[in-house]
């Protein structure tokens, strides 16, 4: 790796960047780590220099420039527990390098969000959720915003059977005054049987209310990864990796060369809508 960050910078200088480009220095771990996701944001899309101490600008010669975004593509991988193809990332590296059309990610966009693995205290018990953050706009910036949680408890509390084995209102219950909704709320134990098909139970607002309840108890966070969809055909993860070594910080962990329908499988998947 030591030798490759020599080679980044012999590289880049060799294109004719010149010493704007920056150094390595030290023993190249300062420039090796992406230590900051905005800083993977910059790297992917070539916005800042080599060393990280120079952010470049629209109108600068080397913002945005392709030679040093392909040294940046070498920094930006997982290597060493991923396995990620090496055809399949330079599959990926020459679609957003095209000359034609080249591809940027950009934070303040629809297309990424997080995923947050946190611990809480439910009913005695040290349960992890898996929470969904997204970007919207306030006021004169952005905020994170939570989308979408997923918690093991409440997993399978609503299990709406199919078919013959599902529990129904006549359809002439209105002519008794609804008196049958007895059937519904005392005698089944599933009351979900009875609602419309499409019915989708909205854990955000479960988990909120039994929050504000004093019943769901924060403990700790115990991992972040972001996903991305904004590269065209492609789906790409990003973890923290803290280890020895120059392969450090945050780098993409997971590549998928996307089919039709993909998207939303992957997306799907993630939501724990699978």
């Amino acid at each position: 790796m030591a030798i490759f960050l020599f080679a980044i910078s012999t590289f880049v200088s060799a294109q004719g960047l010149g010493s704007a480009s920056g150094t390595i220095k030290d023993d190249g771990r300062l420039a090796a780590s992406t230590k900051q996701l905005n800083q993977f944001f910059r790297r992917f899309n070539a916005e800042e220099s080599v060393d990280g101490n120079t952010r470049y600008n629209p109108g600068d010669d080397l913002y945005r420039n392709p030679d040093l975004r392909k040294g940046f593509f070498e920094v930006i991988f997982d290597k060493e527990t991923s396995g990620i193809p090496d055809n399949l990332k330079n599959q990926f590296i020459d679609d957003v390098l095209s000359d034609t059309y080249p591809q940027y990610i950009r934070f303040h966009q629809e297309g990424w969000f997080s995923e947050v693995q946190a611990d809480f205290f439910f009913k005695g018990k040290r349960e992890r959720a898996s929470i969904i953050f997204k970007l919207q706009p306030q006021g004169l910036g952005y905020e994170w915003i939570i989308d979408a949680v997923s918690f093991p408890p409440f997993k399978n509390l609503f299990n709406k059977p199919e078919g013959d084995d599902k529990d129904f209102l006549h359809p002439l219950s209105h002519e008794l005054g609804f008196m049958n909704l007895r059937r519904a709320f005392e005698d089944s134990d599933l009351p979900e049987s009875f609602t419309r098909s499409s019915f989708e139970p909205d854990f955000l607002t479960l988990f909120l209310y039994e929050m504000k309840q004093n019943n769901i108890r924060f403990a700790t966070v115990t991992d972040v990864k972001f996903h991305f969809f904004q590269v065209e055909g492609w789906y790409f993860e990003v973890s923290q990796f803290n280890r020895p070594g120059f392969n450090t910080g945050w780098l993409i962990s997971s590549l998928v060369k996307l089919k039709p329908g993909d998207k939303e499988s992957i997306q799907n998947y993630i939501y724990d809508q699978k």
